[in-house]
C-alpha cells in the first residue's frame, strides 16, 4: 500500500458558521413555530466550505431535524432552494436526506431536511466505510440512470458542458490565456502541461451521459451512520453525464489513504483515457482555485484544494507512469 497521505484539516472541521443563536430573532422565533417547539439544542454542521448556517436542530419535544438558512440576499439561499427541489424528486433508491419543509421569511430562506445521525468519515477511509460510500453511490447511480421528467424539468447542465467552461485550466494555460497557479509549481504540471491539456480536451466526450450526476462527490458530502450505512449529502450541483466521473472525484481521498483506487474504477468500467482526463481536469480546476488567494468562505477551502489537485495529480503520475524531472523539484509534495 503506498503511504497515507492526510489533509491539514479533517474534514468535519472545516466550516466557520453561525449559531442559532446569532440567527436573527425572526428567523428563530418561525423556525421553532414550524417546528411547533422552542429549540432546546442545535449542533453545527462541522463539514463544508460555506458560512451559512447549518445544524441539527432539537427541540424540547423530541423532534430532531436538520435545517440550513441563508438570506435571500445570499447565492447560498437559491443553492438551498436548488437543493430542496433535487432532493424531494430523487427515486427512492437513492439514500439521501428528503426535504420536510421549506419557507422563507424575515428576508431569509429556510430548508429543513431529515436530521440523519451519521458522521463525516475520518481519513484514511477505513475499508469499511469507503465500501460503504460505493455501495450507496452505486445504487444511487443505476436509480438515476435514466431521470425521471420531474427531475429533469427541474434543470441540470450536461457535465461535458462543465467540464469545458469551468475544468480546462491546463487548456487555457498551454494557451496563455491564463498563468499557471503557484501551487501547480512544485509539481510535475509544468514539466506535463501538453499531456495535462491534451486529456483535458478529450475528457467531455467520455464523460458524456445521459445519467444524473451528484456533481460534487466527496468524503465531506458522505455521512456514515450508526449502521455502517452511507448517505449521500448536499445535492446542489447535479450534472448529466457518466457516473464514474462521480466515483473518481470521491477517490481522490481514497488515493490519499492509500486504497487501490484503480481495481474500484475498473470494475465501475470506466475507459482509462476518461480516469486520466478527469483526474487532469480535477487537478487543474483545485490547484487553480487553491492559487486564488484567502477565500471568504472558510479558512481552510484553499487547503482542501491544494490537497485534493496534488492528491488528483500523483495519482494521474503513478497512473500513466510520469517520474519526476531530473534536478528539479518534485513532482508533488508529502
Amino acid at each position: 500500500m503506498r503511504p497515507i497521505t492526510l489533509p491539514d484539516v479533517p474534514y468535519d472541521a472545516t466550516a466557520v458558521r453561525p449559531q442559532w443563536s446569532d440567527l436573527p430573532d425572526g428567523v428563530r422565533e418561525a423556525i421553532s413555530l414550524r417546528l411547533g417547539s422552542p429549540v432546546s439544542a442545535a449542533h453545527s454542521a462541522g463539514g463544508g466550505f460555506t458560512r451559512a448556517f447549518a445544524a441539527v436542530l432539537e427541540t424540547g419535544a423530541g423532534t430532531r431535524v436538520f435545517v440550513k438558512a441563508a438570506p435571500q440576499s445570499d447565492p447560498v439561499s437559491q443553492w438551498y432552494a436548488r437543493e430542496a427541489a433535487l432532493t424531494a424528486a430523487l427515486p427512492p433508491e437513492v439514500t439521501a436526506a428528503r426535504p420536510l419543509w421549506t419557507m422563507t421569511g424575515s428576508d431569509w430562506f429556510v430548508l429543513c431536511l431529515e436530521a440523519i445521525d451519521g458522521r463525516i468519515p475520518e481519513l484514511p477511509w477505513s475499508p469499511e466505510n469507503l465500501d460503504a460510500a460505493l455501495r450507496t453511490w452505486s445504487a444511487a447511480a443505476t436509480a438515476l440512470a435514466h431521470p425521471s421528467p420531474h427531475l429533469l424539468g427541474i434543470g441540470m447542465p450536461t457535465l461535458p458542458e462543465i467540464l469545458r467552461d469551468e475544468m480546462s485550466w491546463w487548456s487555457l494555460i498551454a494557451a496563455r490565456r491564463a498563468p499557471m497557479p503557484e501551487p501547480a509549481l512544485a509539481t510535475i504540471a509544468p514539466h506535463r502541461l501538453t499531456d495535462l491539456a491534451r486529456l483535458e480536451r478529450a475528457l467531455p466526450a467520455l464523460a458524456a451521459g445521459d445519467g444524473m450526476c451528484h456533481g460534487d462527490l466527496r468524503v465531506d458530502n458522505v455521512l456514515i451512520d450508526r449502521d455502517g450505512r452511507a448517505w449521500l449529502c448536499d445535492w446542489t450541483w447535479p450534472c448529466l453525464g457518466a457516473p464514474w466521473f462521480d466515483t473518481v472525484t470521491l477517490m481522490v481521498s481514497a488515493y490519499a489513504s492509500g486504497r487501490d483506487t484503480d481495481a474500484v474504477l475498473r470494475a465501475w468500467g470506466a475507459p482509462d483515457e476518461g480516469v486520466d482526463g478527469a483526474l487532469a481536469a480535477l487537478a487543474g480546476y483545485w490547484l487553480t482555485r487553491a492559487g486564488d488567494g484567502p477565500s471568504s468562505a472558510s479558512p481552510h477551502s484553499r487547503q482542501h484544494q491544494r490537497f485534493s489537485g496534488e492528491q488528483a495529480l500523483a495519482w494521474l503520475a503513478e497512473r500513466r507512469g510520469w517520474d519526476g524531472e531530473p534536478g528539479k523539484r518534485r513532482w508533488f509534495r508529502r
